[in-house]
């Protein structure tokens, strides 16, 4: 992914706040927020004596601000101490400064798309595409992730009809649809392209999407049909439902001499650039 473009500029009262996207949110740059509320000199010691004054503080910014690839002043990509939104409210907490108050209004402007979003669906669907294309995707990969975000929600919504409501039994329903339909479950599948906290859909490439689109659209159909009323009876029908998808995928595999389920993921190689296909 090319950094240029997804480091962003934010301004409050004149001052430049760096920010970037990393796991789908927001990341300010926290020494341009500290910049912007202090004016001071010497980020650096500020921060080092804001620490130190503030304990619960310095222990929650060794895990919650993590230096994140921006590009500096020098115009060169750096990595640069940053927080999300929650982050820099906690921030705010240590800074004495009559422009606090201001700047957490105006960084609540920055989540009120997600309002906008609640109110206008249409609108949430708008950026997601956005959000993708700047992550580097390809138009025709956006198009079959889109389209498996909202068959997704339609299986999601047809568990709840039928009475299941814990995520846990989302998430065997789920491993039980992936199993079928490739073989091995989404932490396995996970496993095998490298992947930790990364949504794995983000990191499949068209056939794995159109696939798994399969796996849970059958499941929905079926489930719409029978109407089953109990977890182990949703569980039979998820099974059936990747079966279908899973014998269609060793079909193909058959066809094309070639496994479907890859390796190969979206994360950024050294360089910046996304193994994009």
């Amino acid at each position: 992914m090319n950094q240029e473009i997804t480091t962003k500029i934010a301004i409050f009262r004149k001052k430049e706040i760096r920010k970037v996207i990393h796991n789908d949110e927001w990341w300010f740059s926290v020494a341009d927020v500290i910049e912007a509320l202090t004016n001071t000199v010497d980020i650096r010691d500020y921060i080092k004596k804001m620490r130190k004054r503030d304990k619960e503080l310095d222990s929650y910014w060794g895990t919650n601000c993590p230096p994140l690839e921006m590009i500096a002043k020098d115009g060169k990509k750096r990595k640069i101490t940053s927080a999300n939104t929650e982050g820099i409210f906690r921030i705010i907490q240590s800074i004495p400064s009559p422009k606090a108050e201001p700047f957490k209004r105006w960084l609540a402007k920055v989540g009120y798309e997600r309002i906008q979003e609640i109110e206008d669906p249409e609108l949430a669907t708008k950026r997601t595409r956005i959000l993708y294309k700047l992550k580097g995707y390809s138009e025709t990969w956006i198009e079959k992730r889109m389209r498996g975000i909202a068959i997704r929600e339609e299986l999601t919504d047809e568990w709840k009809k039928r009475g299941l409501k814990e995520q846990k039994e989302y998430e065997i329903l789920t491993a039980e649809i992936s199993k079928a339909t490739f073989g091995v479950t989404p932490s396995e599948y996970k496993k095998l392209k490298g992947l930790k906290r990364q949504n794995l859909r983000d990191h499949m490439n068209d056939l794995e999407l159109i696939f798994n689109m399969l796996g849970e659209r059958v499941t929905t159909e079926i489930s719409q049909q029978e109407k089953p009323d109990t977890f182990e009876k949703n569980k039979k029908v998820a099974e059936r439902g990747g079966d279908i998808a899973g014998n269609a995928r060793k079909q193909t595999e058959k066809e094309l001499g070639r496994p479907i389920v890859s390796k190969e993921n979206y994360l950024p190689k050294s360089g910046g650039k996304k193994r994009l296909k």
